[in-house]
């Protein structure tokens, strides 16, 4: 049966019993929660709903003589419930503020991410994550090439938000500074404002051309271009933020096992693993909750992971959450929320 064919009363008393799971964690009695639901019911009738719940499956009792807890199914319901009420992120400014404190008004992309991961692990208490764009929807703004020891150039790309990256490279003979100048100001000029994958395929069209045999500062340019190109292809930057965090709360008041948690710090360390995740789970902008059992991957059902899109204006990253079941969503989500417009707000002033 689902949660919209319940009762108004039956609604009441399954929230009043979510909340109060969250807040104790311990099982809920019928008389704790008579003067949560605001009903003017007798102790029974409440076992009288707690029973039906149960059968319902979004309830269960760990032993006969003991209260209720929520269920996966539960825990949706009460989630579903909170998301109907969501009203527009409120605390974005704050967040926004905190975060151009940290890493000043033109950031790096990595160093803005890392403080957003921080500040959503700090807030909601789990562990927190922010995943930059994939690179190739990322706007080529411009390369430097600078000189260093014998025929050694350090290549610098950035890209529009300032996403920067950096691959030293031997060309195996010395260029001087004004030849690598023309060079950078030669690919700034014909692919600024592209996406990294237009350049890429630009700069290999060009290194086909026949004039790049006799034009040996053209060859220079287009060649290292390639080389830091391909080392930019791979996996979105990931932060993670709040392992240590997790696992105190987890073994101290969550039930859950050492073994268990260590599958989550595993996907904590193997980063790509929660990239797929979130690619298999969102489909489209905006809030994912994800509880549970509700998890593809097994090792991740005592888990819950909350999640949203935000823009850069030219591609789409994802900032979140992960934490036990038995987490402050209100909380949680309010705090995905703001981190996401903060972010967006930031990077549209960078962009």
């Amino acid at each position: 049966m689902s949660a919209v064919a319940l009762s108004d009363r039956t609604r009441r008393v399954l929230a009043a019993l979510v909340r109060e799971y969250i807040e104790t964690g311990e099982p809920v009695a019928s008389a704790a929660l008579l003067p949560r639901v605001g009903l003017q019911v007798s102790s029974a009738t409440i076992r009288n709903v707690l029973a039906q719940l149960e059968d319902m499956g979004y309830v269960w009792q760990p032993h006969t003589s003991a209260g209720r807890v929520p269920t996966d199914l539960g825990y949706r319901f009460y989630v579903d419930l909170l998301l109907e009420s969501r009203r527009a992120a409120r605390g974005a400014s704050g967040v926004e503020a905190r975060l151009r404190q940290e890493v000043g008004d033109q950031p790096l992309i990595d160093d803005l991410l890392s403080s957003t991961s921080h500040v959503l692990s700090e807030t909601s208490r789990h562990v927190g994550f922010a995943i930059a764009p994939a690179n190739e929807n990322a706007v080529f703004h411009r390369i430097e090439f600078v000189p260093l020891t014998g025929s050694r150039i350090l290549v610098v790309m950035v890209s529009r938000g300032n996403q920067v990256s950096q691959k030293t490279v031997d060309i195996g003979e010395g260029v001087g500074p004004s030849e690598l100048g023309q060079a950078a100001n030669y690919l700034n000029s014909e692919f600024g404002g592209r996406t990294l994958e237009e350049v890429r395929t630009g700069v290999r069209a060009r290194l086909r051309e026949e004039r790049t045999l006799y034009d040996q500062l053209l060859g220079l340019a287009l060649r290292l271009a390639s080389q830091t190109l391909e080392s930019m292809r791979g996996p979105a930057t990931v932060h993670i933020e709040g392992a240590s965090t997790l696992l105190e709360q987890v073994i101290a008041a969550s039930g859950i096992s050492p073994a268990t948690l260590g599958a989550l710090l595993r996907m904590v360390e193997e980063k790509q693993r929660l990239v797929r995740l979130l690619n298999e789970y969102i489909d489209g902008p905006g809030l994912t909750v994800v509880i549970g059992t509700e998890h593809s991957d097994p090792e991740l059902r005592p888990f819950s992971l909350i999640a949203s899109t935000y823009f850069d204006g030219t591609g789409t990253g994802t900032v979140g959450v992960i934490g036990p079941t038995r987490m402050k969503y209100s909380r949680a989500i309010a705090a995905v929320d703001i981190a996401a417009v903060a972010v967006a707000r930031v990077l549209k002033d960078v962009n």
